[in-house]
């Protein structure tokens, strides 16, 4: 199991890999194996039969899981991906940007 700091809903930079430089939201976290599933990145088309749900089947596009370690978290004032720090504030952590300090945690 690995530890984080990214939740759900927060928008993060791809920083390594064919994606590297893109931006999206985080879609599903799976803890256990460390991976990210995140929009708009690293989409493949999946095959599919034909069902009720899809009754020509055909190709659809996916975004399939990248390692957790290959993102970093975007912040807006920095206008980049960076390193995120805890700070204790009225008996509660907030996630903070190490480089200028802006509350991450809205």
């Amino acid at each position: 199991m690995i530890g984080t700091n990214l939740k759900k809903n927060d928008n993060v930079v791809v920083i390594t890999g064919s994606d590297k430089g893109r931006r999206g939201k985080i879609l599903f976290i799976d803890v256990k194996k460390g991976r990210v599933v995140v929009e708009g990145v690293n989409k493949k088309k999946k095959f599919v039969r034909p069902s009720q749900e899809n009754p020509k089947g055909g190709a659809i596009s996916l975004e399939f899981p990248i390692d957790i370690s290959n993102v970093a978290l975007f912040c807006e004032k920095c206008k980049k991906g960076v390193r995120i720090g805890m700070q204790i504030k009225d008996d509660s952590k907030i996630r903070v940007c190490k480089k200028c300090g802006k509350n991450m945690d809205k």
